[in-house]
């Protein structure tokens, strides 16, 4: 089959590899329809080179048609339309029992001290060949693959894989209070529909970014703007607008390559020009993130509120000021989504005509499979107004 492959920082190629078999009795294989390029893509794009190995398969937010499927994948048949989420979890361990999917005990990653494992998602995450890809085995099947009903179009349902589940997260976490407010840092996918969520929920939603083409898509859906670009100082800003006192809450949808973080950003890039085996273990101790995003979130939220994080973080030392956050008194709350714990909430709204999220206004882009070095390179230099990019094998 083709696959998109990770080959070097910078480099990803569509290649022949191994049709995927099935390998356990909860494995399912499904033939992939659509399969979108997150904005954690980039990081093994830019960032995670040493935790990756050539010719790993890429990609996480795949949907499509169940070919086969094994001897223990509950009622699971052939010919189902499913949506895979991002993190493969069993369903029936003591953490899924609790919601806590991403954390699941029969696939964490014990040998690396990290979750359960992910698609298409370096060492740390169990090399679990990904969705960017014409086929893709799906272990735990009896619980992961989400079905969808027949009929609308795929860009309806593909977002149920991991950028609505993450979007709802951040909300949630953000624990915004009754007709209180919430600041969105950065309007990639994950800051879009963070951003819609909120606005949908009933709360009054602010978001940054410095991409004309990403704040117009906001604004249309309901949020008000401050494009970065055009004032002194966001955190001023924010306050000017809330009564001098910042937003209840804030949500970081940037995560570790945050603009407006210079020296963090030239440490990334040599690490990643390291031999692997010194780049990983230094990765593993050191702060190596871009943090502006997050800074922004504590110095932007009012005294007493609540940051979310969704953006994902990579660094082990990163340095954050604990000073400001302890006297604002301020709450955080972060993780991988647990995808399967939202899809009660969300599914109502993307079965919905009315579409009152607007699923069908994220992607921007639509290539076939072969095309996806491309799609990376625009998605990663926010060039040609690409905000959402959509493969098709």
């Amino acid at each position: 089959m083709k696959a998109l492959t990770w080959q070097a920082p910078g480099d990803v190629r569509v290649q022949e590899v191994p049709d995927p078999t099935i390998q356990a009795p909860t494995d399912a294989i499904v033939r992939i329809t659509s399969t979108a390029i997150c904005g954690s893509d980039l990081h093994l794009y830019e960032v995670l080179g040493p935790f990756l190995d050539k010719g790993d398969v890429l990609g996480h937010e795949p949907m499509g048609i169940v070919e086969e499927v094994g001897s223990e994948t509950g009622d699971l048949e052939v010919g189902d339309r499913v949506v895979i989420p991002f993190n493969i979890s069993c369903g029936h361990c003591w953490m899924c029992e609790r919601g806590l999917n991403a954390q699941c005990e029969t696939t964490q990653n014990r040998d690396q001290g990290m979750g359960a494992s992910l698609f298409g998602y370096t060492k740390l995450y169990g090399q679990v060949p990904g969705g960017q890809a014409e086929y893709l085995r799906v272990p735990q099947a009896q619980f992961g693959p989400i079905k969808v009903p027949e009929g609308p179009a795929d860009e309806r349902f593909l977002y149920l894989s991991d950028v609505l589940p993450t979007a709802w997260q951040a909300v949630a976490f953000a624990d915004i209070p009754k007709g209180g407010s919430v600041l969105v840092f950065g309007l990639g996918p994950i800051g879009q529909m963070s951003a819609r969520i909120a606005h949908h929920l009933g709360y009054r939603t602010i978001a940054v970014d410095s991409i004309p083409e990403r704040l117009a898509m906001a604004r249309r859906h309901g949020a008000e703007v401050i494009d970065s670009n055009r004032v002194q100082d966001v955190t001023t800003a924010v306050r000017d607008l809330t009564d001098g006192r910042g937003t209840d809450s804030a949500i970081d949808a940037v995560g570790m390559e945050a603009h407006g973080s210079p020296i963090p950003q030239a440490a990334q890039k040599i690490v990643n020009k390291l031999p692997d085996a010194i780049a990983a273990p230094l990765m593993s101790i050191a702060g190596v993130d871009r943090t502006a995003a997050l800074i922004g979130c504590v110095d932007a939220v009012r005294r007493g509120g609540v940051v979310s994080l969704s953006g994902v973080y990579g660094g082990q030392a990163d340095p954050l000021p604990m000073l400001k956050m302890f006297d604002k008194g301020i709450r955080m709350a972060m993780g991988q989504a647990h995808v399967k714990r939202w899809i009660p909430d969300l599914m109502p709204l993307v079965t919905d005509d009315s579409d009152p999220l607007g699923v069908e206004d994220l992607e921007t882009h639509v290539l076939p499979l072969d095309e996806a070095a491309h799609g990376y390179d625009i998605f990663q230099r926010k060039a040609d107004g690409a905000i959402k990019v959509v493969l098709k094998p």
